[in-house]
């Protein structure tokens, strides 16, 4: 199983998520077709393994990027942000596959794919969380309305991940979110241009710092 998920990942690389192919697969592994079929059942099915293994090596990354980190929330966040973007940069197809353009006519099944894929969120989370216990994060002078729709999704959010965080923390806590996976994927996808930017790592650093502000002030 680790070399068929070795050998879809070159082909992630070379031919896009698209392009999948078992048969290609099992030529590159020197064996019939058949015998990568006893162990995946179909293309969605490699394509589903390849989202979990991407999302488990994102989130492993992320940990061993914390073992080590001060108990200092915003050093945290950092590391944190910053780990994810030398993984995708690092790995810009299996990024891709994760967080790019969806496959045609593929659905990752969500009962296998969302505790992986909410694990670098849940640390976010949890981060933001430890901010606002210490005080770290600043308050709003008037807090922001929230739609009954929104604040029902926030309740069922802490629920969820057991953290306790007012709505407009976490309204915050959901802007970092998108604002950091969204300047990783421009650097990864190339939406700034070839020659927009010198130094592509600046350039994150300055949203890193924004998205910072936005928490602590």
């Amino acid at each position: 199983m680790a070399d068929i998920l070795r050998i879809a990942r070159e082909h992630l690389a070379t031919d896009g998520a698209a392009a999948l192919s078992l048969r290609a697969v099992a030529r590159d592994l020197g064996v019939v077709s058949s015998a990568v079929y006893r162990y995946v059942r179909s293309r969605d099915e490699l394509l589903t393994l390849l989202v979990i293994d991407g999302y488990d090596a994102l989130g492993d990354a992320v940990d061993a990027a914390l073992e080590q980190a001060p108990d200092d929330p915003r050093e945290r966040l950092r590391i944190t942000a910053r780990t994810v973007r030398a993984w995708a940069v690092a790995e810009p197809a299996w990024y891709g596959l994760l967080f790019g353009t969806p496959v045609p006519g593929y659905a990752a099944p969500a009962d296998r794919t969302v505790t992986p894929g909410t694990r670098v969120i849940l640390t976010l989370v949890r981060i933001i969380a430890q901010a606002h216990e210490r005080h770290l994060l600043t308050r709003p002078a008037v807090d922001p309305p929230v739609p009954d729709a929104l604040a029902r999704d926030f309740r069922r959010i802490r629920d969820e991940f057991g953290v306790e965080l007012p709505d407009w923390a976490l309204a915050r806590a959901l802007t970092v979110w998108c604002g950091l996976f969204g300047a990783v994927s421009f650097d990864v996808f190339d939406m700034y241009g070839a020659d927009t930017f010198t130094d592509r790592a600046q350039v994150f650093e300055a949203h890193l710092a924004a998205l910072e502000s936005l928490l602590v002030g």
